[in-house]
Parts: structure tokens; sequence; C-alpha cells
């Protein structure tokens, strides 16, 4: 069987869907006055989630087979994410949209830690590529995205900051 665009296959249409969802929830909330907060830094994100897929797709033999523990925690990531879309409803987006006025969300995931996805997001990158045996792949990809979320979040919670 070949693994690798099985797998990468799924999480490449599952990200497609979620940036469709992000665009509606986009529009909607600036419609409804919401402005977006770092803008310039959102190409980085969208090029690095994009080439960690082709990096996977690329240098993995395409018939290995996956460590299964690794992928089923890829899965738990997968839920956990859903969790959060969930839970920030109309309001979550792949970019920093704040909406004046509108409360911070505290339930959910939200109740345990301060941006879930992002620490979501971090572990996906690390863990995929291990579960492919990809080592290089993990580390080098999850420090650049160390590197982005750690200006996000500053970004973001100077956006948030009036909001609290």
């Amino acid at each position: 069987m070949i693994w690798v665009p099985l797998v990468l296959g799924l999480v490449a249409a599952q990200r497609l869907g979620e940036l469709v969802l992000a665009r509606q929830n986009t529009r909607r909330l600036k419609a409804a006055g919401a402005i977006e907060i770092g803008a310039g830094h959102y190409p980085l994100f969208v090029l690095l989630h994009g080439s960690w897929l082709v990096a996977l797709t690329v240098f993995t033999p395409w018939t290995t087979f996956p460590n299964p523990w690794l992928v089923g925690l890829f899965v738990l990531l997968q839920l956990g994410r859903v969790w959060v879309i969930a839970t920030l409803g109309r309001f979550w987006t792949t970019r920093i949209i704040t909406l004046p006025g509108a409360p911070l969300v505290r339930r959910g995931p939200y109740r345990f830690v301060r941006h879930p996805n992002y620490w979501i997001a971090s572990l996906e990158l690390a863990v995929l590529p291990l579960a492919f045996g990809q080592i290089w792949i993990a580390l080098v990809w999850s420090v650049a995205n160390a590197l982005l979320v750690r200006h996000r979040v500053r970004v973001e919670e100077g956006a948030l900051s009036e909001r609290n």
C-alpha cells in the first residue's frame, strides 16, 4: 500500500477544508466590523505548512509504513484541532481577526491553555514526520514553526489585550 500519499492526501484535504471555513469566517467577521492584525506574516505560515506536506511527500518513500502509535497520536491531535474549531465557532480563522467588543473565548481548551491551536499545530508538525521516520523534517519545520509562532503570539496578544 502507498501509505504516504494516502495519509498526506487526507491531511491536505482536511487543511483545504479548514481554509474554506476560515475564509468564510473571516469574511463574516470583517463584514461585522472585525479587523485583521499582522497580515504580513500570514503567507509565511502558508508557506511553512505547505512546504511541510511537500517535504514529506518528496522525501518519504511512499510505501513507508507509519508508526501506528504516532499516527494514533496525530489522530488525537486532530480531535484537539476539531475541539478548538468547534469552541471558537464563527470566530475561528487562520488569521488574526479581532472583533472589537467581542468577549474572549474562555471555554473548551481555552480553559486550560492559551492558544491551544498553536500547541496542536506545533505538535502535528513534529508527530506526522516522526510517524514516517523523518526526524530531520520534524526538526527543521518545528524550529521554523516555533520562530513564526513566537512572533504571531506576540502580535495576537497585542491585538487581544484590548479585549481582556
